[in-house]
């Protein structure tokens, strides 16, 4: 009896699983858009949602909304569209430069929207209003300006390598040594920024060594070592990113995430 259960409960979570890429995908898409439709056209997918709730539950026709909603683990529509609109938001105030950042609706337009209350406000102020009824007005977002350049001018990215050539197995350390003091000769005028990451039982982090400090960075047990060197290199370039010194010069010992970043 246990096992058929557990067989059931796994028969309506793969169910589940297909009815969100399948149907959910496609009523999610857009709806920060069409989202500002009248609420008699909205409800229309609601009948959709749960007609794929029922077949992907097994549920009778006659089974409560409600209860699909908690057995499907699924959330109404219009609470979908209302998260899926204030991570929308969210994601917009953080980019400084983003068209609907710092767009306020004028003030004659808030009192003909107050005078005629069954017109449907814009995007920015029915998710101003959201976050008010939610108590999120208050959050600080910080900002992350994505658009440093275009995606298609992505800056060519190239690296230093003076142990090319030479097999780590077949050559002795004092060689190595050797190339890479003669690499700090070359380049002595820039400041030398060492990054590593590692990975042990339960634990995964990364740490930068700049000439002044050096921080470190936990990381979530799931993230792999290719992971803790990339955001070992990240942070480094985060940190001398707003510095007026322009020379710098960063040490890692991952050539995987060197020749994936060159890509």
């Amino acid at each position: 009896m246990c096992l058929a259960q557990h067989s059931q409960i796994w028969l309506l979570c793969q169910k589940t699983q297909h009815n969100q890429p399948t149907i959910l995908s496609r009523i999610d898409y857009g709806c920060i858009v069409y989202g500002s439709a009248r609420p008699t056209v909205l409800r229309r997918l609601d009948t959709i949602h749960h007609s794929a709730l029922r077949i992907s539950s097994g549920a009778f026709r006659t089974s409560p909304v409600e209860s699909l909603y908690v057995i499907c683990h699924q959330l109404p529509l219009y609470l979908r569209r209302q998260k899926i609109s204030a991570l929308y938001f969210f994601r917009a105030q953080s980019v400084p430069r983003h068209p609907i950042s710092q767009l306020t609706l004028p003030a004659f337009l808030h009192r003909l929207y107050a005078a005629r209350p069954f017109h449907i406000l814009p995007f920015c102020e029915r998710a101003k209003m959201l976050l008010h009824d939610s108590d999120l007005n208050n959050v600080s977002v910080q900002f992350s300006d994505f658009f440093t350049f275009p995606p298609w001018e992505i800056p060519q990215f190239s690296y230093l390598n003076s142990f090319s050539g030479f097999d780590k197995s077949s050559t002795a350390p004092v060689t190595f040594q050797q190339l890479f003091h003669h690499h700090r000769y070359q380049y002595s005028s820039f400041i030398p920024i060492f990054t590593d990451g590692s990975k042990s039982d339960g634990h995964v982090g990364c740490g930068v060594v700049f000439p002044s400090d050096t921080p470190s960075y936990r990381l979530n047990n799931c993230c792999s070592v290719f992971t803790a060197e990339l955001v070992a290199i990240f942070c480094a370039l985060q940190e001398i990113s707003p510095s007026s010194q322009r020379n710098f010069i960063i040490y890692t010992d991952s050539m995987s995430a060197l020749e994936t970043l060159s890509l």
